[in-house]
């Protein structure tokens, strides 16, 4: 696999951006650091989280590590503005600059110098193209991702080859600009939320999974709790569930209890069991959860649970699930 990770437990830094409430800078803190004490060592985030507040969260603590004994990854396709505006929405709790999507050639540029003096490094291993292909841009969503093959994808590739990144991806909530992009370009990986959970998969397996598999791309999986849901929460692809992937949810969890298994612990080990998986990064807000989401990784899961996961037509029966 041409993507390398450190271990197959990385830290999503989107909470962080004050998503869904306001975080104080302690807490945030203290999260950065128990995940580095517990050993994590792939960090993700990008400017939209909070307008640069979780970048420069990451950064601030960060910084103190030896930069050579982590991964970091951000993103490009958002600058960040001195304008102001009133927030609404996931980061309405963030900082007040309005971001706006560019995906040209020189705001790609723009944006990882930002990035780094946010981020307080002097290095970017990874960087995504965000939310090119997303429902946000409506009818404008294949323009969009044109231009962002034409600009962005062309400069992250030189950036590539000059040896300025390791390497370069989408970072997206949906299949097919994954598979467009393996038809246009030479990604080393997509950081994919939400799309290869136990909720939500097939789609992934079937279309997008067996050609990063033959190519050696990789996957990072982001969102492996569905925005919650699959966690305890009401939300699903950042709003509020929709009543089938609530009974969908009711379902997985009823079998799980029947096994004596944390549906959390089953979400987390499904999204990792596939060859083509890289990292596994649930986003934490608070430090308990990161121990938590570790213990989880660990839990020992009966065969049988897969084998009645499928049996119901809740998973794929081809879906690859852990030994």
């Amino acid at each position: 696999m041409r993507l390398q990770l450190p271990g197959p437990f990385g830290f999503g830094s989107a909470p962080l951006g004050n998503m869904f409430r306001d975080i104080p800078d302690s807490e945030a803190f203290e999260t950065v650091r128990t995940a580095w004490e517990q050993g994590l060592r792939y960090f993700d985030t990008a400017p939209q989280y909070g307008a640069g507040l979780a970048e420069s969260r990451l950064g601030e603590v960060l910084h103190d590590e030896p930069r050579d004994h982590y991964v970091l990854s951000t993103k490009v396709g958002r600058l960040i503005l001195e304008e102001t505006e009133t927030k609404s929405g996931l980061f309405s709790e963030g900082r007040p600059n309005k971001v706006v999507f560019d995906y040209s050639e020189s705001a790609t540029l723009r944006s990882i110098e930002e990035s780094l003096k946010r981020l307080n490094t002097d290095r970017i291993d990874l960087v995504w193209i965000h939310d090119c292909a997303e429902d946000a841009h409506g009818a404008e969503w294949q323009k969009v991702f044109d231009t962002a093959m034409n600009g962005a994808a062309k400069a992250l590739t030189r950036l590539r080859e000059e040896g300025v990144i390791q390497g370069w991806g989408l970072g997206v909530n949906r299949v097919e600009p994954c598979t467009m992009t393996l038809e246009q370009a030479d990604p080393d990986g997509f950081l994919l939320a939400g799309r290869y959970t136990l909720l939500d998969h097939a789609n992934a397996l079937t279309n997008l999974l067996p050609e990063c598999e033959r190519r050696g791309v990789g996957l990072v999986v982001g969102g492996p709790f569905n925005s919650g849901l699959l966690a305890g929460g009401e939300h699903f692809e950042y709003q509020p569930a929709p009543a089938e992937m609530i009974e969908r949810t009711r379902r997985l969890r009823d079998i799980c209890e029947r096994f004596g298994v944390d549906i959390r612990a089953a979400a987390l080990q499904f999204s990792n069991a596939h060859p083509a998986v890289a990292s596994v990064i649930p986003g934490a807000s608070r430090p308990e959860r990161i121990s938590e989401n570790l213990a989880l990784m660990e839990r020992v899961i009966p065969g049988e649970l897969w084998e009645t996961l499928k049996s119901e037509g809740l998973i794929e029966t081809s879906a690859p699930t852990p030994a």
